[in-house]
């Protein structure tokens, strides 16, 4: 019998990418993510390629495969995709302890991250507003 089918939360012009357990500090993550909430993405795509941040890549990659669930799963145009979405949660924190002088220890945190990336199919008549 099986269970029955979910109904879909995004809209019809939506498709999502998701990217759990990134190993990179919500924070930091946040700041790469902020810099494409917006844009197109061809110019999100190109901002991740030359952004200096070490993470910039694994969100490129998830933007990449938004954009190829958009294509491949909805029928979406990619040419007139933009970033409609693109929020960072929290995971996992990690807790080591690392040895210190006089025979004390402090405590090391290592904080996993989640990305989600949504984009949008919007007309071409429709003006989007780019964040500088």
């Amino acid at each position: 019998m099986g269970k029955p089918k979910r109904e879909r939360t995004l809209s019809d012009v939506e498709a999502k990418a998701v990217h759990r357990t990134i190993r990179v500090s919500p924070q930091k993550l946040n700041l790469v993510a902020a810099m494409i909430r917006g844009k197109k993405v061809n110019a999100a795509l190109a901002d991740l390629s030359f952004s200096r941040k070490r993470i910039a890549e694994t969100v490129r990659k998830c933007l990449l495969s938004a954009i190829a669930n958009a294509e491949n799963n909805h029928d979406l145009d990619v040419d007139s995709l933009i970033v409609a979405e693109a929020h960072v949660g929290k995971a996992l924190v990690m807790k080591r302890f690392m040895a210190r002088g006089r025979g004390k220890s402090s405590r090391i945190l290592k904080p996993f991250s989640h990305l989600t990336i949504i984009v949008r199919e919007v007309d071409e008549d429709d003006t989007v507003v780019e964040a500088a």
